[in-house]
């Protein structure tokens, strides 16, 4: 079939990569090159950069919907449109361009995390089955007929390992679906209203270490939210990262006085064990203010870490 892809992230290029070796892509959509970086270079996205390495026509524009971009969509005379992490929403008139419809790879088991970041919230709610929906697209958001749909267990992975597997996940379902679309085998199934949930863009306040909540809360908080915004508290009134941590089993009675986010131990070579609401996290990996990340026990050296000193 001929296809114009749209796609942005790391997620969607191993879905373009599984497309060119079986279909037509006539062109691929990605979102503007951005300024970043300490020096705010204009970089590429990451699907720009492989369409051009594999000679494909990319387009840019600020606003899919708008006229120029219609027009030009229309030329290509595309089967279909395949919709893969691409950060813009595609209007009515859009979504009616190609001869068939808009196909959107989802990272979630739809209906549930419709939104922009539905495998962070997975890890963060400490879901232990993900995977992703392949949709027939409508007007709104993650809300159209399901395809078809692919699971897998999340194990322990942290957010940017469970993307990794949940691309190359997606990229196979997409080529069963397309499989489907060709043969006009396709049942669609509509979602299920009353079991929708929402998977909101993150912000910089959702990594907040909260010491009350439980150790394995804060674990998945710290594993569902790199690369960004990242879990985070403050030593000594100072930002901290914490970028790696791990449950404690800690079957000996508690102090009655012992306080929320205080260092109980410091372990050679391995972290900071920090008591919780409930339980005990070791903190494995940290990046203080305005450095380079670090081993939480080297952290610990360097900065003197107590036990008996609090965090956050």
């Amino acid at each position: 079939m001929k296809i114009v892809f749209f796609g942005s992230s790391s997620f969607a290029v191993d879905s373009l990569r599984a497309l060119i070796d079986r279909h037509e892509i006539a062109a691929v959509f990605t979102q503007p090159d951005r300024r970043k970086g300490r020096h705010l270079h204009l970089a590429k996205t990451v699907v720009k950069l492989f369409a051009e390495h594999n000679n494909i026509v990319v387009s840019q524009s600020e606003n899919i919907n708008d006229e120029d971009a219609i027009v030009m969509l229309k030329k290509f005379q595309a089967d279909i449109f395949v919709v893969v992490s691409f950060g813009q929403k595609l209007s009515r008139e859009v979504l009616d361009i190609p001869r068939l419809y808009c196909i959107n790879v989802h990272a979630s088991l739809l209906p549930s995390y419709r939104g922009a970041a539905p495998i962070n919230h997975a890890i963060v709610n400490g879901d232990k089955t993900t995977g992703v929906s392949i949709i027939k697209m409508n007007e709104f958001m993650d809300g159209g007929d399901i395809i078809l749909r692919k699971s897998i267990e999340t194990k322990d992975d942290d957010s940017i390992v469970l993307t990794e597997r949940l691309g190359k996940l997606g990229a196979q379902g997409l080529l069963e679906a397309l499989d489907l679309i060709e043969k006009d085998k396709v049942e669609f199934i509509k979602q299920d209203q009353s079991q929708v949930t929402q998977a909101s863009k993150l912000k910089k306040l959702d990594g907040s270490i909260n010491w009350q909540d439980s150790a394995e809360s804060l674990h998945n908080r710290v594993r569902g939210l790199l690369p960004w915004p990242c879990a985070y508290t403050y030593y000594k009134g100072k930002f901290l990262k914490v970028l790696k941590s791990k449950v404690v089993e800690c079957p000996q009675e508690r102090r009655r006085d012992l306080r929320l986010g205080e260092v109980l131990l410091i372990c050679k070579q391995k972290g900071i064990i920090i008591a919780c609401g409930r339980g005990e996290l070791i903190i494995e990996r940290v990046q203080p203010e305005g450095k380079r990340e670090m081993d939480a026990y080297a952290f610990a050296l360097g900065h003197h870490v107590a036990t008996g000193e609090c965090f956050g």
